[in-house]
């Protein structure tokens, strides 16, 4: 029997009974039509059980023809189809990946998407019939892709045009998968904390109203806290002060006036 390009797994031990189908390599390298893997073998397989089924894609692409009969059957499956794009899913497989009704992929896979190609040989009505059926192979993937990320043809088809590559966050973006596989859910951010400001009063502290206050301790401030207040006399009066403060009692406030009065001439 030729090598199919899918595999089954029954998932045991849980509630309900799940299927994994398991798509890796290219799309039908060897065949798909005329002989044991056809498309009546897949779907038999498809449609053996119920239940919701996971498809895990990692493909480089292969026959879009064998894509478009497996996106028709995933999409005509009775359960809950979803889609987890392991590594890659370009050209062909990116058509299967998009008939999952909830589409997830890896941080780490890619995506492509890009015109149909085709080898050939013929005379001119020859090659303008093969050019006429891969414009209608481009049409039929456009209503694919159209129909999953609700983006206009002409966008998608520029996209084919160009073979554009996305990684797992784009292709979010862009509507081709629903969510990156193992994406935390995000958490309220965290507000920064307010540096304490200095000149903010203490809490319960009343703030002294203008013209408030000890007039003495006003004058011992004034030379020294304010570098554009020294006038002669407000040095001398704080000079007073802190020599009266540190003076012994014995001595008279008068005696220590005559002294810098004398300091003054």
């Amino acid at each position: 029997m030729k090598r199919k390009f899918w595999n089954w797994v029954k998932n045991e031990g849980e509630l309900e009974a799940t299927r994994t189908l398991f798509l890796n390599g290219e799309i039908s390298d060897e065949t798909w039509y005329g002989d044991e893997v056809t498309p009546q073998l897949f779907k038999d397989e498809l449609n053996a059980d119920s239940g919701d089924i996971t498809v895990w894609i990692n493909s480089p692409g292969g026959d879009v023809f064998a894509a478009a009969q497996i996106y028709n059957m995933l999409r005509d499956y009775k359960g809950h189809v979803t889609v987890k794009i392991d590594g890659l899913a370009a050209s062909a497989a990116s058509v299967i990946a998009v008939a999952g009704d909830t589409v997830l992929v890896s941080p780490v896979a890619m995506m492509m998407i890009h015109n149909p190609a085709t080898l050939a040989m013929g005379n001119t009505k020859d090659m303008e019939a093969v050019i006429a059926m891969l414009n209608e192979v481009k049409e039929s993937i456009l209503n694919a892709y159209v129909d999953k990320t609700g983006l206009s043809r002409n966008k998608l088809s520029k996209m084919m045009d160009d073979e554009t590559w996305f990684n797992a966050k784009k292709a979010v973006e862009l509507g081709f998968a629903d969510k990156v596989l193992f994406a935390a859910e995000e958490k309220p951010k965290k507000k920064p904390e307010e540096d304490e400001d200095p000149d903010e009063k203490e809490e319960g502290k009343e703030p002294e109203e203008d013209g408030e206050g000890d007039e003495e301790e006003k004058k011992k401030k004034l030379p020294f806290q304010n570098a554009y207040t020294y006038s002669r006399k407000s040095v001398a009066d704080s000079f007073l002060n802190k020599v009266t403060d540190k003076a012994p009692e014995t001595v008279p406030v008068d005696q220590l006036r005559k002294r810098l009065d004398l300091l003054k001439r």
